[in-house]
């Protein structure tokens, strides 16, 4: 094995394996999840909670195994940009601290998906599986 498939597998293990953990969460505390999203005014919580725990569990595990790796980076894109304005509304905050803490989990949201965006380009483009 050469480095860069060393590389290759240790990025895919660290940036999978921490969305299907935030994934199996969805599941494994399903009532404090959907508590929170309930607290956020996320509209039909109960349904949303565990779809997006759905997404967060099979987008990883697809791009792990490379398999249909596109579909797997459009669900976790689709999750994180929802998330960022569904949940993480600094906008409403009136408490500076968590303005500031919502604002940083939107921007990472923001960032982590575009992200998921440029690599499902890469991958359709170069047609090579992750």
């Amino acid at each position: 094995m050469d480095v860069w498939t060393a590389v290759l597998w240790v990025g895919k293990l660290v940036f999978c394996g921490f969305f299907f953990m935030s994934g199996l969460k969805h599941f494994t505390r399903l009532k404090d999840v959907v508590a929170y999203g309930r607290s956020r005014q996320l509209p039909l919580p109960e349904l949303l909670v565990p779809l997006s725990g759905l997404m967060l569990t099979a987008g990883p595990v697809m791009i792990l195994l490379s398999w249909h790796a596109l579909w797997g980076f459009a669900m976790l894109a689709l999750f994180l940009i929802a998330a960022a304005f569904l949940i993480h509304k600094y906008w409403v905050e009136t408490d500076p601290m968590q303005r500031g803490n919502q604002r940083n989990h939107f921007g990472k949201n923001l960032a982590l998906g575009a992200a998921c965006l440029l690599l499902a380009f890469a991958v359709h483009r170069s047609g090579v599986p992750l």
